[in-house]
């Protein structure tokens, strides 16, 4: 457990803290898949980098690709980095999360033990 010594959870600085280390947690992931995407673009479909920042931008806020795909393994790429940036904003989001929903379900702990249940 993470607040095991505070029967009251964190106090707010601490929370804080952690909230702000989970979301730059969660900022370096996606520019690490953002660069990812960029370098997969670059290499399989010959996309200038600023082209290739887009078309990776895209894909990874979820909007699409912009450019039409022309080689086999520029498609293969743009498949697979599809589904991997569908997993990566799931995995963003539970790390960028995490901290806010254990303090909930910590707090809705306290409260049912002073009900007494």
């Amino acid at each position: 457990m993470l607040t095991k010594k505070n029967p009251y959870g964190l106090n707010p600085k601490l929370f804080f803290k952690r909230l702000t280390r989970n979301v730059s947690m969660g900022f370096l992931i996606i520019l690490g898949s953002l660069g990812g995407g960029m370098l997969g673009y670059h290499h399989f479909e010959k996309m200038g980098w600023i082209d290739a920042y887009e078309n990776a931008a895209m894909i990874l806020s979820g909007m699409g690709p912009v450019a039409t795909i022309e080689t086999k393994g520029g498609k293969i790429f743009a498949g697979t980095y599809a589904l991997f940036s569908g997993i990566v904003f799931l995995v963003v989001i539970a790390i960028i999360f995490a901290p806010v929903v254990h303090r909930f379900f910590h707090k809705f702990h306290i409260e049912e033990e002073k009900l007494g249940k």
